[in-house]
């Protein structure tokens, strides 16, 4: 890459001394601040010089790793409606999608990922076992209609994704390109400079099976991570699990069987248990969903969002996480019963309503969405225990009954359910399921995204390829995504100070900015001029400061814009002498100005990520 000295007289760096108002993270306030980015919508984002080149030197760090283990392709955004119908995405995305219709009529859509785009590339030039593996990557804007952007760069509705694909003839291949894309990952973050961790993480709408993400922990993030210090266990919410200290159950009262109480005007569990005198751990919250699905083709349903009832039992003091629960019963949404459905499968009101007699559907229909398989018994759900509950006897739950509860209610002795299975979020402080140890939460912000997608795109797009027996099979997939923009803020979140940010030389728009104190100065101007040309003769990005400023204002600017080093060319010259400052620790140093090229170069080298 060709490195180049600009003047900042000569370019456009509109920095401000002031945050926007509705700036709420550090990296949002300070893009703003050091001319980075200008909003032009909510979540739509312009980017100036400075935050170009960043993003620019991203890339091509991104480009570089890739492309030691892949080919770069580059696909429409604008996608039409049939290539996401055959993936069944079209009505699973809901609102996600910008949706848009062509002059004819035609419902087109502005692709947020290009799974489908890249599985249809794959069934019509893919033939024989001889042709795999094949690692597809693109760099390019993706469109998600967010419906709370925020944040600056974290949360928007037009961003910039590496996207890439595998396809292999099996799960050992899929392993290998797995790897490869997370041994690529790790270089790629490392030479940005980031400071990351890798989670055991949940495919989400992309489906598929092991899936990991590459998280920034940073008080800005919306994500959580949930790991253990003592033994390195990292997982995000949606797939964190741990070890929960028992609990004392309560003893049985009369004949041990299920007894009716008056709990008048008591439908919170928080009431509840300060009713009775117990704790909200020896209650059993029930929470009722309708699971929502699009029917599949050529069944029962198809073209519709298909509903079944959900209904979900667990300690009065755990929460439902619903990511878990959406896997478990392979639904695309789940939204909450309505009074109405309440009181048509469990009979009773809201606020009292618990399992005992409820229509339980088998273990066999779990996840079935095809309508004509479905029990004839229109009040039969799907009932999941969480596993919290396994072993717990002479519990606390709804009556179906207005203003009553039971005691003495053991799970699988008076009710039945579909399926016990850990579907609740992970508390900061319980017990690490590897090792034991207390559990941290922590907000991260996610960088990348690596999936196993198994056969979801290939199987119900049509992919085939000829085996080595000649026999016609569907390839295995992988997809593996990172966000550009969230290496920036990322960057910028776990590096800045009230003056400013600084990053890694191998991202910063500019490795080093030389400072002119005085340029009314002769001396200090043209010492000035000949090290920036001899730092850029020597390779690096510099940016002189040859502007007609006070020092204090080119020192703030010099501080905010995020540039690792600064030369301050002043009265020392006399003495051969500059003084180099180090943006991240504000360490000073002076060296001769003969030195200074080689100097900065191994500066540079050495933090170059």
């Amino acid at each position: 890459m060709l490195r180049t000295m600009h003047r900042w007289s000569e370019v456009f760096i509109p920095t401000l001394r002031e945050a926007p108002a509705d700036a709420e993270v550090a990296s949002h306030k300070l893009l703003v601040r050091a001319g980075y980015i200008r909003q032009l919508g909510a979540g739509i984002y312009s980017f100036l010089f400075l935050g170009n080149r960043a993003s620019q030197k991203i890339i091509r760090i991104v480009r570089e790793e890739m492309d030691k283990i892949g080919q770069e392709f580059y696909l429409p955004a604008l996608n039409p409606r049939d290539i996401w119908e055959e993936s069944g995405r079209w009505a699973v995305i809901g609102e996600s999608m910008f949706r848009l219709k062509d002059r004819k009529g035609a419902d087109l859509c502005l692709g947020f990922t290009h799974e489908e785009i890249m599985t249809d590339i794959a069934r019509k030039e893919l033939r024989s076992y001889k042709q795999l593996p094949q690692i597809w990557y693109q760099i390019q804007t993706k469109f998600r209609d967010e419906p709370r952007p925020k944040s600056g760069l974290l949360r928007v509705r037009q961003f910039t994704m590496k996207d890439a694909y595998s396809f292999d003839m099996d799960a050992a291949g899929l392993d290998v390109s797995y790897q490869k894309h997370y041994e690529t990952y790790c270089r790629i973050f490392d030479r940005c400079g980031l400071k990351y961790v890798v989670i055991d993480a949940h495919s989400g709408a992309m489906g598929g099976t092991k899936s990991q993400e590459f998280m920034v922990r940073t008080p800005a993030g919306e994500d959580q991570v949930v790991s253990c210090e003592a033994c390195g266990y990292a997982a995000n919410m949606e797939k964190a699990t741990s070890k929960v200290a028992p609990v004392e159950d309560l003893q049985p009262e009369g004949d041990g069987k299920p007894l009716l109480i008056h709990t008048p005007g008591k439908g919170a569990i928080a009431d509840v248990a300060a009713f009775l005198g117990i704790a909200a751990e020896q209650d059993i919250k029930t929470v009722a969903y309708m699971a929502q699905s699009p029917g599949a083709a050529g069944k029962t349903g198809a073209g519709k969002t298909l509903e079944q009832p959900v209904i979900v039992f667990l300690r009065g003091d755990h929460s439902v996480n619903e990511t878990k629960l959406l896997t478990l019963v392979k639904a695309a949404n789940v939204r909450p019963m309505q009074a109405e459905e309440v009181e048509k499968y469990f009979q009773g009101p809201g606020g009292f309503i618990g399992p005992i007699g409820l229509a339980v559907r088998p273990k066999e229909l779990l996840g079935e969405w095809d309508a004509k398989k479905w029990p004839a018994d229109d009040r039969a759900a799907t009932v999941v225990l969480d596993e919290g509950l396994l072993g717990r006897v002479n519990m606390i739950c709804g009556a179906n009954k207005l203003d009553y509860h039971l005691k003495n209610v053991t799970p699988g002795k008076d009710f039945e359910y579909t399926i016990a299975a850990d579907i609740r979020s992970v508390n900061a402080g319980e017990g690490c399921p590897q090792c034991g140890a207390a559990l941290g939460i922590d907000t991260a912000v996610e960088i990348g995204h690596i999936f196993k997608l198994g056969y979801k795109y290939s199987e119900s797009m049509g992919a085939r390829v000829l085996d080595r027996n000649g026999k016609e099979v569907a390839p295995i997939m992988g997809s593996y995504g990172i966000g550009i923009e969230r290496i920036l803020t990322a960057a910028i979140e776990q590096s800045n100070d009230a003056n400013g940010f600084w990053l890694a030389p191998s991202i910063a728009p500019f490795d080093v900015v030389v400072v002119s104190t005085n340029s009314g100065d002769e001396k200090i101007r043209t010492v000035a001029e000949d090290i920036a040309k001899g730092l850029e003769g020597a390779g690096l990005d510099v940016l002189l400061d040859d502007r007609d400023e006070r020092p204090g204002v080119k020192f703030k600017d010099a501080d905010l814009i995020g540039i690792p080093f600064r030369i301050n060319v002043g009265k020392k010259v006399t003495e051969d002498l500059v003084e180099v400052v180090r943006r991240s620790t504000l360490a000073r140093e002076d060296v001769k100005i003969s030195a200074i090229t080689e100097h900065l170069s191994a500066l540079v080298r050495e933090n170059a990520g």
